[in-house]
């Protein structure tokens, strides 16, 4: 189910999170204005966002899907962060509060889905089974991408639609709900610990993975042993340090990878070898390194 642990509070231009930077942070842009109805049960909108920009954190009962155009978006939780590149979406259940941080400057297209128990009728159906219930990152096929761009993305402010526009808007709709579901989930969620000493360690490898070699040279910024930080990794994330060191690897290659980076100079980024980051990329998620950064996908169109 949804977590309900909440965002750190943080001062006007800072992220919520330690050792991220920000240039502007923006509040959401009046939801109430696209809220999901019955009668549009999948609303859009879309933002030109510069990159350090830091939607802040907010929730709201209805789902929600964020993708964009060119740029990576990072969508933080209070225990986890998910590192998103414009060939993939990621889903964000009602109720679940999250923050939206623009690492390259982009559109932001953002969808909400109204769930059956707010009036989305039998076609909501979908969203109240348990793997909808977290959010998750997920293929975005060319078809689902397209669609997005053809979403009505006027406020309410625009007046209602026309009939035409009304039939329209619910074809659309129904393409985008069955794409969701089809899309395959990519594991790019890296989650976040509870104890303070352990979250500090954890911030400083997701701003810098290559800075240390060692877990005990990470242990040395927190004031803990190493024995002590080696034990909470297995205790609140429930792997090894190394283990997780990979999936911040993962998510740091996501966003290099958007920059159109070759692969050989992502693999060198990150203190890897080619041959090394491609053979850690199929054992951890199962694909080639190009298939995993998106390099096989046309981007998004621009508006």
């Amino acid at each position: 189910m949804p977590t309900s642990a909440t965002l750190p509070v943080a001062a006007p231009g800072v992220n919520p999170h330690r050792n991220a930077r920000t240039l502007a942070h923006i509040p959401i842009l009046d939801p109430q204005l696209y809220q999901p109805h019955p009668g549009r049960p999948v609303r859009s909108k879309m933002r030109e966002l510069d990159k350090d920009t830091l939607i802040m954190p907010h929730t709201h009962p209805w789902a929600q899907l964020a993708i964009s155009t060119g740029g990576v978006i990072k969508l933080s939780l209070a225990n986890a962060t998910y590192i998103v590149p414009p060939h993939r979406a990621v889903w964000v259940p009602p109720g679940v509060q999250h923050a939206v941080t623009m690492v390259e400057t982009a559109c932001l297209y953002t969808l909400y889905f109204l769930p059956q128990a707010h009036g989305g009728g039998v076609q909501a159906r979908w969203m109240n089974e348990a793997a909808w219930q977290e959010c998750r990152v997920m293929e975005a096929s060319p078809l689902l991408r397209a669609l997005v761009v053809e979403m009505d993305i006027g406020s309410d402010h625009a007046g209602p639609l026309s009939p035409a526009q009304q039939t329209r808007e619910s074809h659309l709709s129904a393409l985008v709900c069955d794409e969701i579901r089809r899309a395959a989930v990519i594991h790019l969620g890296v989650r976040l610990p509870q104890d303070k000493r352990l979250k500090h360690l954890c911030e400083a490898v997701l701003e810098d993975p290559t800075r240390h070699d060692t877990l005990e040279a990470w242990a040395l910024d927190t004031g803990a042993s190493l024995r002590t930080v080696a034990r909470l990794f297995r205790t609140e994330l429930g792997c090894t340090f190394t283990q997780w060191r990979q999936q911040v690897v993962l998510a740091k290659a996501v966003a290099l990878a958007a920059r159109q980076l070759p692969i050989a100079h992502i693999a060198a980024e990150l203190g890897y070898t080619p041959s090394a980051f491609s053979a850690l990329v199929r054992r951890t998620v199962g694909m080639t390194a190009a298939t995993f950064l998106g390099q096989q996908h046309a981007p998004l169109p621009t508006v």
